[in-house]
């Protein structure tokens, strides 16, 4: 069984636009009304899908994809905002951010989009790429790409969402004999790695031979700093 992305893919191709930065920003201001009943109806149909039945593969894609999409959701629904932090949706005491509020259900389970990054993708499949492919609406995140995720592809678009981060300066910085990191590395160090070394192990094997050169020699990680601002493209 596969998983037709096909009304996800209408609204990527509308709404994501590639920045002179490198960053692909969403048109969230000019999402039409039927745009956004289509987004909709496609988050409402993957609320439908038996997604045991899956083969690990399309499983791993549905889930990427629902993320995408819900966050999008919300961005919509609530615009115009400076950040997705600016929208509290509840769901934890103190919590910010629409990140634990129960959004979707699947297979009769409530879900956040933390259970779905947490509980699902991290969980599962124990592969740092996920959080190249998850995107969070803002600035410093990787990149939302502008085309769905799909079992076929999945590998080949992990990797790409990896390299394209790492090899841009608001994943990767280096200057002054220091590397400077996207947050994402220190909020989800297990992840990447142990220590300091194993994490260079996993930029440099994404990392372009002009990156490779800088970070030779590097034992340590010297900041990290992470944007919020909307991903917008104005």
């Amino acid at each position: 069984m596969t998983i037709d992305h096909s009304t996800w893919q209408q609204f990527l191709g509308r709404y994501v636009v590639p920045s002179n930065a490198n960053i692909n920003l969403v048109r969230y201001g000019k999402v039409s009304a039927a745009d956004k009943a289509l987004l909709k109806s496609y988050i409402a149909a993957l609320e439908k899908v038996k997604v045991r039945v899956l083969k690990p593969d399309e499983q791993r894609a549905f889930w990427i994809n629902l993320y995408n999409a819900v966050t999008i959701d919300v961005v919509v629904d609530r615009y115009p905002v400076k950040s997705i932090k600016d929208i509290s949706l509840g769901g934890a005491l103190f919590s910010s951010g629409p990140w634990k509020k129960s959004l979707v259900v699947i297979e009769g389970r409530k879900l956040s989009l933390d259970n779905i990054e947490h509980d699902i993708l991290r969980k599962i499949w124990r592969d740092p790429r996920v959080h190249y492919a998850v995107n969070c609406a803002s600035i410093s995140c990787p990149n939302l790409m502008a085309k769905p995720f799909t079992a076929s592809e999945l590998d080949q678009m992990l990797t790409q969402g990896a390299r394209d981060y790492i090899n841009h300066p608001r994943g990767v910085r280096v200057s002054g004999g220091a590397v400077h990191l996207s947050r994402i590395y220190s909020w989800y160090r297990a992840d990447f790695g142990a220590s300091d070394q194993e994490l260079i192990q996993h930029l440099l094997a994404f990392a372009a031979p002009e990156l490779k050169a800088k970070l030779a020699g590097i034992k340590t990680i010297g900041g990290y700093d992470y944007d919020w601002s909307l991903n917008e493209a104005k």
